[in-house]
């Protein structure tokens, strides 16, 4: 088997031609679009930029002035996602509904959930369901503790002198990718290079074209795993899969849920893991908190979720029909993007939601959507979260920033937000 860093260099080469290509809607063209078809994706620190929020306040369902055929509406009332997401007969997620669009061709389709309608969603679903139970991924908990600890053993002994330590790539990334090297029983030494090849997918500032290389690029490498593990399943989902369904599922069919699971349950874990330790370290009073009680922690990790709704955008919905969203007409065949972050920020779900408060009555946010496409990972990530938090601020109860908030750097423009990286002193 090629290895997968080889494979990585072959797709850098082809991102530079893709980025240079004159034919399609290259996002690589992005800083050409209206600001306003930018702002979903943009935010001022933690924040969603402010527009978002006066959109959503003057027009909770908007049309989008983009340069393509269809019309493109952007929903950011939370009510208003949520009968949007809700409606799974009346929007189709297809990705060839995508196809000859924003440089995607048939060939580049991920597989999995997320760009499958019913009937294939329904039992695409039904095959990882019961690798996600309370009981099946109670086998989980002792190991991911373990990573947890291990982390801490490794940010401890980098700060023995008192250098600074980066909680992004000691801590943030490993946790999850160790977590779901574990879940899908993947070999431990591929996990710097699809750490790489999942932030790629989200980072809309290189191109559509980068993002649908990285995706070919994890999609060859599962389908290399597959076949290992259909030869020899092993214990982890992937070869629960193969023990329990055999040949209902298909090599490909298991290569994208795979790399579902993968870009799912990395990417937004470590965004949230960084961005949530940020969120502590900037008030010392939720520091504490988190510090002291074990009784607060499911508090915290649900506001946290809320406040930062890492996932900024859901998959793009596809009318099927004509029908009435929030009072605006939506047409068969428009484009409606759902922005998730601007919904769980609504004045309607209760005073002051521009504000972390772990006290408050925790809405239902939508961090990891809603109806049929909701995150079947949710409850893993949970699990993560309150493994991490506590841990990392009981460890290092001295912790604080090694830098000034302002020079902290954040990525621009992802679908997926987060932060390059949170330098930290672990000592007074």
């Amino acid at each position: 088997m090629t290895t997968l860093r080889s494979r990585i260099i072959a797709w850098a080469g082809r991102m530079y031609l893709a980025r240079t290509q004159k034919k399609g809607f290259d996002l690589s063209r992005m800083s050409f679009l209206p600001e306003s078809v930018l702002m979903p994706l943009r935010r001022d620190g933690l924040n969603p930029v402010g527009d978002l929020a006066a959109v959503r306040e003057r027009e909770p369902v908007s049309k989008l002035p983009v340069p393509i055929a269809a019309n493109v509406w952007l929903v950011t009332g939370y009510d208003e996602v949520k009968a949007v997401l809700g409606k799974a007969n009346a929007f189709s997620s297809d990705f060839t509904n995508l196809v000859g669009k924003a440089g995607a061709g048939a060939e580049q389709n991920p597989g999995g959930l997320g760009f499958a309608d019913p009937p294939v969603h329904t039992r695409l679903r039904r095959l990882l369901t019961p690798e996600f139970t309370m009981r099946r991924l109670g086998r989980l908990t002792p190991r991911i503790h373990e990573i947890v600890e291990e982390r801490l053993d490794a940010m401890e002994k980098a700060g023995k002198n008192g250098d600074p330590v980066d909680i992004v790539h000691s801590f943030a990334l490993p946790i999850p990718s160790l977590v779901i090297c574990e879940l899908l029983g993947v070999p431990y030494e591929d996990r710097a290079d699809f750490e790489r090849l999942s932030a790629a997918r989200f980072d809309l500032f290189s191109g559509a074209n980068a993002s649908f290389g990285a995706i070919s690029e994890s999609l060859s490498y599962f389908r290399d795993i597959v076949k290992k593990q259909r030869e020899n399943p092993g214990d982890g989902l992937l070869g629960m899969i193969v023990k329990e369904h055999g040949d209902s599922v298909t090599d490909e069919e298991l290569a994208g849920l795979a790399d579902g699971v993968l870009t799912g349950g990395f990417e937004t874990t470590a965004s949230m893991l960084a961005l949530g330790a940020l969120v502590l370290l900037q008030d010392p009073k939720h520091f504490a908190a988190l510090h002291d009680g074990d009784d607060v922690v499911d508090r915290y990790v649900e506001e946290l979720l809320r406040y930062l709704t890492v996932v900024q955008v859901a998959f793009p919905r596809f009318a099927r029909e004509d029908l009435e969203i929030g009072g605006v007409q939506i047409a068969s065949g428009d484009v409606v993007l759902c922005s998730l972050s601007g919904a769980d920020r609504d004045g309607k779900l209760g005073p002051e939601m521009e504000q972390f408060d772990p006290t408050r009555n925790v809405p239902s946010h939508l961090a990891f959507g809603y109806g049929i496409h909701r995150c079947v990972g949710a409850e893993l990530a949970r699990m993560e979260l309150r493994a991490a938090y506590p841990a990392l601020v009981r460890r290092f109860p001295h912790m604080r920033l090694a830098a000034k908030p302002e020079d902290l750097e954040f990525r621009k423009l992802s679908i997926v937000y987060g932060i390059e990286s949170l330098p930290v002193h672990l000592n007074p």
